[in-house]
């Protein structure tokens, strides 16, 4: 497992683990993060990813982009 900040853009990942604290977490699948979905990095942008998932465009900061492991 690698965090989905560390992965290249373009690829569809499946996501295995979301870290952080139980807000983080909630926050997380709140935005549609969740264990066994898919992601897929779309962009970086300085230290801001944006990513894909469930058919929207999430910008995620790197710290939070640490956390979900894919």
């Amino acid at each position: 497992m690698i965090p989905l900040c560390l992965t290249e853009p373009g690829e569809t990942q499946i996501i295995k683990k979301i870290g952080g604290t139980p807000e983080v977490r909630q926050h997380l699948e709140n935005l549609g993060f969740n264990v066994g979905g898919e992601v897929t990095i779309v962009n970086t942008l300085g230290e801001n990813v944006i990513v894909r998932v469930k058919e929207a465009r999430v910008a995620l900061s790197e710290g939070l982009a640490r956390k979900i492991m894919v």
